[in-house]
């Protein structure tokens, strides 16, 4: 189990960036949580399989179908064992 920071840069508000990243991540039985940002990316924190989180930043690279996806930063993070996968609405 790894913890990565993410984060999506391009079309990624206004298009349910968040909704269908939560709905990949159960998929993939990783928890975190997903946000938008104030400058128009979005920003999430992702702990899982190292197999099961590659294949979430594939997904983060394209997004749903409206996204249009310039830029995907990952770093690794200390581990803080998250119990679900939420959207932080703020």
């Amino acid at each position: 189990m790894k913890h990565l920071n993410i984060w999506v840069k391009g079309k990624v508000q206004g298009v349910f960036f968040r909704k269908s990243a939560q709905e990949m991540a159960y998929s993939l039985q990783i928890s975190g949580f997903v946000q938008n940002e104030k400058d128009g990316s979005v920003y999430i924190e992702a702990e899982g399989m190292d197999e099961d989180l590659d294949e979430f930043i594939e997904w983060c690279n394209e997004g749903p179908d409206k996204a249009e996806v310039t830029e995907v930063k990952v770093s690794k993070g200390a581990f803080r064992n998250f119990e679900d996968f939420e959207i932080n609405y703020r």
